[in-house]
């Protein structure tokens, strides 16, 4: 079975212009987090979708599926302390309601990046079916450069070996739980995503091509790009 795994578990905002976390900021006529829904549920190889939110805000994410989604096949999870814990809840809550398989497939996204295309999300499934697990990356764009100390350049990479990670990162559910529980608590802590676990315990990660345009709402020069793309409202 074939999951979806939308991470909106964080509270915080570093735009600076609302209380409420960005992924229910509106982006048009309706928060950021419905067209990233809307962009998964527009796939139909999943068998349910669901959504990591912080527990202050799961009744706020209800009431927006009842009111914009009602009937559609997306379960709401309690958010964990960071990114790998929520996706570690889902990983339970789809494990109480569909059991344990070797074959499950989970496609982790970020509910904050809205603009992902059905193409990406088909290709993260098929490679994670295939190689068991993956990374939506784009070529590194700007030359990239080293500094370990802030103040001087340490080491410029060739660029032509840089790119730069998005989401979907998809995976083999079982997999990606048994390798994480091997991790030590230290390792746990310099994780900063999904595909890291893979990587710090050698397990290949295939690379799917993403997309200039799926990009992140994080700052509000983001906002205000991804309300131009919506033709949605200026942002003071």
């Amino acid at each position: 079975m074939i999951f979806g795994a939308v991470l909106a578990g964080g509270v915080g905002s570093r735009m600076n212009i609302s209380d409420m976390p960005k992924q229910f900021l509106p982006l048009g006529e309706k928060p950021i987090i419905l067209h990233t829904l809307e962009k998964f549920l527009m796939c139909n190889r999943f068998d349910r979708i669901y959504v990591g939110v912080h527990p202050n805000w799961q009744l706020h994410m209800q009431d927006l599926l009842d009111k914009h989604l009602a009937g559609a096949p997306v379960t709401i999870v309690p958010g964990g302390g960071d990114r790998n814990s929520t996706i570690l809840n889902i990983i339970d809550a789809v494990e109480k309601d569909h059991g344990e398989s070797d074959e499950h497939i989970i496609v982790t996204h970020d509910s904050v990046r809205p603009f992902v295309t059905l193409r990406i999300i088909n290709e993260n499934i098929d490679a994670a079916i295939r190689y068991g697990a993956c990374d939506t990356v784009v070529p590194a764009i700007d030359t990239i450069v080293v500094s370990k100390d802030g103040e001087e350049i340490a080491e410029i990479p060739n660029r032509s070996l840089m790119y730069q990670g998005q989401t979907p990162q998809s995976f083999k559910m079982s997999m990606l739980k048994n390798l994480y529980h091997d991790l030590s608590e230290e390792e746990k802590e310099v994780l900063t995503d999904a595909c890291k676990i893979c990587v710090v315990r050698n397990t290949p990660v295939k690379l799917v091509a993403g997309e200039i345009s799926n990009l992140k709402i994080t700052t509000v020069s983001d906002y205000k790009i991804a309300q131009a793309m919506v033709g949605g409202i200026d942002v003071d």
